[in-house]
């Protein structure tokens, strides 16, 4: 790419290997010279600036559901399968969204997720006693499993079926979070998604006869004048809480452990004050955000910054460059875990906030300052990492740390 040519198209996806490696400079790039960017090549208008996006997110005319886009829309191309009376939570229209959302909304408060706080720092404490030195893989053996098995515990999933529990998710994961998917890692998502489905149902079966202080059990009871979740909507809920949550919590922690690692000033200074760990995890979020982007559908024409646009267009704003935009964050190139009141866009925004934020907060607190505080010489190894290729996400498949 030139020096003097705007990026778009493939250019603003990990199919680009600049952008794989760094996205920041490129969409840098874009947000100074082109800031509500008409990608004609994947059928997308890619906003990146802060309070463009901020405004995006929260305008409650816009949609989400793929299937109320046009046919060639980015979104219809890349997102959409399941009619609009099955698409999950995440991608749902109102009223559907509405009611999904209320049924399941105080179950993640920050008073109710407060208080797994002591089973998440037992999980966490359990997952270092298993690391073997002095080489590791912070993704498969430590910020992969965390997340998993603190879900599978908030769900009482039997300690004997966690690793099955585990494996289905990583087969669905694969195909849904791959860029293009083979036929045979279809065919295995396809076969996780039933033994999961499966296996959740006798989950709920059992919950009914015998409920317990679990996640199933509250989504059974859950009811607002009446109306209650069907089974196949609580194998929803519980499936998205597994791939939307566990992964991009997975690498939220895995860009922040490597964040640190790499600025060890602030690395010495969340070591020296572990106070600074909750301020940590929200610059963390701003500056490497595990989501980079996230849709929105026009329900008409209309015209956002002077740009017209016609129904059905697909709004793909970009979270990532948002959190980099200096006109909000003084240098923000800089990884500053003291920086004040970050207001980052890496949650989303308006009614399709994140449902789990609060617990991924937590998790990525209590997992992170755990592992710095149980590895004082924690480094980079010589091995390296490498980073994850999937379009709307950023992470990593391994990064391999020496405890010293």
């Amino acid at each position: 790419m030139s020096d003097d040519k705007v990026p778009t198209g493939v250019q603003l996806t990990p199919f680009d290997p600049d952008y794989l490696e760094n996205p920041y400079p490129i969409l840098k790039k874009l947000r100074d010279t082109d800031p509500f960017h008409h990608d004609t090549q994947l059928q997308r208008f890619f906003p990146c600036r802060y309070e463009d996006v901020k405004a995006i997110l929260r305008d409650s005319d816009l949609l989400t559901d793929p299937n109320n886009s046009k046919t060639d829309s980015f979104a219809r191309h890349f997102f959409s399968g399941e009619s609009s009376e099955e698409i999950s939570m995440l991608l749902a229209d109102e009223p559907r969204h509405r009611r999904l959302r209320g049924l399941v909304n105080e179950l993640f408060k920050p008073k109710a997720v407060e208080k797994w706080r002591g089973r998440i720092e037992q999980i966490v404490q359990q997952q270092l006693d298993q690391i073997e030195g002095p080489d590791f893989d912070l993704v498969s053996d430590f910020a992969a499993p965390v997340p998993t098995v603190v879900i599978a515990e908030i769900m009482a999933i039997p300690a004997e079926r966690q690793a099955d529990f585990k494996q289905w998710s990583d087969m669905g994961a694969e195909a849904i979070f791959s860029p293009a998917p083979s036929e045979e890692a279809l065919a295995s998502a396809a076969e996780g998604n039933q033994l999961m489905s499966d296996f959740l149902l006798q989950q709920i079966s059992q919950r009914r006869h015998s409920p317990r202080e679990d996640l199933i059990s509250q989504l059974i009871t859950s009811e607002i004048d009446g109306d209650r979740l069907t089974d196949e909507e609580i194998v929803s809920q519980c499936t998205l809480l597994l791939l939307a949550g566990n992964l991009t919590t997975t690498d939220m922690i895995g860009n922040g452990v490597r964040a640190l690692l790499e600025h060890p000033d602030q690395l010495a200074k969340l070591r020296d004050t572990p106070t600074l760990i909750e301020d940590a995890v929200e610059e963390i979020l701003r500056y490497d955000s595990p989501v980079l982007n996230s849709g929105r559908i026009t329900h008409e024409q209309t015209e956002i910054q002077g740009c017209p646009i016609e129904k059905g267009e697909c709004l793909h704003v970009s979270l990532a460059a948002a959190n980099h935009d200096p006109a909000v964050y003084s240098d923000p190139e800089i990884f500053d875990i003291e920086r004040p009141r970050v207001q980052h866009q890496s949650f989303g925004g308006g009614r399709h906030h994140c449902l789990g934020a609060f617990l991924a907060r937590l998790e990525g607190q209590i997992a992170i300052l755990g592992l710095v505080q149980r590895f004082p010489g924690l480094a980079m190894s010589e091995r390296g990492f490498a980073q994850k290729l999937a379009p709307e996400f950023r992470g990593m498949t391994h990064c391999w740390l020496t405890t010293g």
